[in-house]
């Protein structure tokens, strides 16, 4: 018998997670110059690393030779100093994908639920697989969390919930009363995870007070992450927040050195480099105007975004969207088609400098000029 057949069926079932197209690899599929081609598929930031980060990482670079710190005192330390939050309650992820999946292998297994959102984050549904737990996935309403169907989808043996706000693929936002009200609804041993990825990209006036509900749910967990707003995309580092409790049992099935060195010191230095934070936020509400002003002269539609990404509608019967991707992967362009997010009309473009913008926008206009739709 062929080992692959005794793996467990709810892991042979997943679906691998598509990640967004390297620059090396369409360089090397259309014979490209790397330097040509611009990638707005992934989130990143387009002003790239924290300089502070950078100068932190440059002097550690001849104690490589060392394991990490395994507790990550410096970063929790720095986390908590900021957040007003106690170390004991902080959780260090490889990324804040890492973070979900330790909530999933700490409260799931055969025989228990989670709950997640239509339209939200692949991760949730593939760490729920991966346990042998039940996937329950609520309809989307206006390409959001429906936090009323949600609620209504907890069932006895539910004892994890996702959410992400702002939203990943689509960006949409809850209201905090909303949110908060929603908190209160949820029985008291079923985990709240609280995706906040693109917090930072919020107007003050738009965020949440959600460090602060801590203290009010401790079946409340936050995960944030350095790979967006602080640009550490490649050293992949995260965090949760959560009560010391439940702190605990993650740390329990998190893997020893899971931050590596140059992460825990990279971030340890983005986390108040104020200055880098603000500039990327202001580009960041630059390039989205852009963007929407870019769509309302193509006369397409999108979905209001308050990440650093945002959703455009390209497809119809007549001209699918994978065919406007693949025309823009052919110009140079890496974008994001989201049919496995149950979105096959659209395409999720970051948002990049004023001149990637501008030439997505351009090749954009270009090919729906070739296969327009008909009338």
């Amino acid at each position: 018998m062929y080992p692959c057949d005794l793996a467990p069926t709810y892991v042979r079932a997943i679906a691998p997670y598509q990640p967004g197209k390297p620059i090396t690899e369409l360089a090397r599929e259309m014979g490209l110059n790397e330097a040509d081609i611009v990638k707005l598929a992934s989130n990143e930031n387009p002003l790239g690393v924290s300089p502070r980060a950078l100068a932190a990482m440059t002097c550690a670079l001849n104690d490589l030779a060392l394991y990490p710190d395994g507790n990550g005192f410096e970063l929790k330390a720095a986390i908590a100093a900021k957040l007003g939050v106690e170390m004991a309650g902080i959780v260090l992820g490889n990324g804040s994908n890492d973070v979900l999946e330790l909530v999933a292998r700490a409260f799931l297994a055969p025989g228990t639920s989670a709950v997640y959102s239509q339209h939200a984050f692949a991760v949730y549904p593939l760490v729920t697989q991966a346990t042998g737990a039940v996937g329950i996935e609520t309809p989307a309403r206006e390409f959001g969390h429906d936090l009323a169907a949600m609620r209504a989808a907890i069932r006895d043996d539910t004892r994890v919930v996702f959410i992400a706000n702002p939203n990943n693929p689509t960006g949409t936002l809850l209201a905090t009363d909303a949110l908060h009200a929603f908190l209160k609804s949820v029985p008291a041993q079923v985990v709240v995870v609280l995706d906040e990825a693109y917090g930072e990209f919020l107007a003050a006036s738009q965020q949440a007070p959600s460090v602060a509900w801590l203290a009010e749910f401790p079946n409340l967990v936050l995960t944030r992450t350095f790979s967006k707003a602080y640009g550490l995309a490649g050293l992949r580092v995260g965090y949760a927040l959560a009560s010391a409790d439940v702190a605990g049992l993650l740390n329990r099935v998190r893997q020893p050195f899971n931050v590596n060195t140059l992460a825990l010191l990279g971030a340890t230095a983005a986390l108040n480099d104020v200055e880098f934070l603000a500039e990327s936020k202001r580009v960041n509400d630059a390039g989205m105007a852009q963007m929407l002003q870019g769509f309302q002269a193509l006369g397409l539609d999108h979905i209001d975004s308050f990440g650093n990404f945002v959703c455009v509608k390209v497809g119809s019967p007549q001209r699918p969207a994978g065919a406007v991707f693949q025309a823009l992967l052919k110009c140079g362009v890496i974008v994001r088609p989201v049919a496995n997010y149950g979105m096959p009309d659209y395409l999720r473009v970051s948002i990049g400098l004023p001149e990637q913008n501008a030439r997505f926008l351009s090749v954009l206009a270009d090919i729906l000029q070739e296969i327009p739709v008909p009338a």
